[in-house]
């Protein structure tokens, strides 16, 4: 059982208390498979958004080299993985972006890109639609609200306008245009030290508003829970929330988000190939079992499949409510939050 620093002195609930309370529910979580393999290529990203788990901004210079990047290919073409997600920072700022997209897909993987709109207009990016539509990406991409007001308090002013422009560029190219197949999804992270709404009620807002408001379509809303790790840490330190919001995400607690937890099938590898259970276990340099390899060189599908998943007090987050992953809400609706037996 790994133990992490308690969030704060005050606050009663460790890493260990995750572990706890799966047993009080007689839950264990342990990977079941390695479908997708999550590769965060750096830090570095136009963008820095009050709730970033990863510290991204423009003057992170955390970047995975193509040396890297080719070890990254190679694990992809001995293990052909399904599913291959790409994310940063904005990925799409890694010089070795479009070779990892293009060699990934020639290799059979599923290539999803975690692109933050924005980008799309810094130098040298203005195609990137065409790009995506030329490799058959799924484009997966955090919009906060479809108000400007909400999005920008967020994201920084003036990215709401962007976004929807990005997002226009995308329809313009077939994304999240019915029968295009061409994937669009997006991503709703609550503004505050909140919970996500349900998420199919609050997908038909995000379709109606965007339709009626901008003339813009997609094809899924996820929410995603609020990570109290890094940016949003400080933010919930700062507004004094903290020991409120931990409190709200242990309260919420649902065993029933446990079976859906990404970290069952999915794999992360930072910038410079070493490896963790998820993306947020990534930000908080908490690796995977140290009884496993380490790095993406020596990668053994086999002993990863059936891994002890490590954990910590910010696991809550992902088991709170519905449950959040990388692909949204994870829990049935017969199932709510607080729901007891399992």
């Amino acid at each position: 059982m790994t133990s992490l620093p308690v969030l704060d002195p005050k606050f009663p609930f460790t890493a260990t208390s995750f572990d706890e309370k799966l047993a009080a529910y007689d839950v264990k979580l342990r990977a079941r498979s390695v479908e997708t393999l999550q590769i965060n290529v750096g830090k570095r990203c136009n963008q820095a958004c009050k709730h970033c788990h990863v510290d991204a901004s423009p003057s992170r210079t955390e970047i995975m080299t193509k040396e890297t990047a080719e070890l990254v290919i190679d694990a992809i073409r001995r293990f052909r993985f399904r599913t291959v997600d790409i994310t940063g920072g904005a990925p799409e700022l890694n010089p070795s972006f479009r070779h990892l997209v293009t060699e990934a897909g020639l290799l059979g993987s599923h290539v999803v890109v975690r692109h933050n709109l924005t980008v799309m207009f810094e130098p040298g990016q203005s195609d990137l639609p065409n790009f995506f539509r030329e490799h058959g990406v799924e484009v997966i991409s955090s919009l906060p609200y479809f108000l400007e007001e909400r999005t920008d308090a967020q994201r920084g002013r003036g990215v709401f306008q962007k976004s929807i422009e990005a997002l226009r560029r995308l329809n313009a190219a077939g994304y999240g245009v019915q029968a295009s197949g061409l994937t669009l999804n997006l991503i709703y992270n609550p503004v505050g030290a909140f919970l996500p709404p349900a998420q199919a009620s609050i997908e038909g807002d995000f379709k109606r508003e965007l339709q009626a408001r901008y003339g813009v379509t997609f094809n899924q809303l996820y929410t995603i829970t609020n990570m109290p790790i890094k940016r949003f840490l400080d933010y919930l330190r700062r507004s004094g929330n903290e020991e409120r919001y931990l409190r709200r995400l242990v309260d919420a607690f649902n065993p029933h988000a446990v079976d859906g937890l990404m970290c069952r099938s999915l794999v992360s590898v930072d910038w410079t190939g070493r490896l963790y259970d998820c993306d947020f276990n990534q930000m908080l340099e908490l690796g995977v079992d140290p009884e496993l390899p380490q790095s993406i060189v020596d990668f053994d599908p086999e002993r990863f499949a059936t891994r002890r998943v490590m954990t910590g007090a910010h696991c809550f987050g992902c088991t709170a409510g519905a449950g959040s992953s990388c692909g949204g809400a994870v829990v049935p609706p017969e199932y709510p939050a607080g729901s007891g037996s399992v």
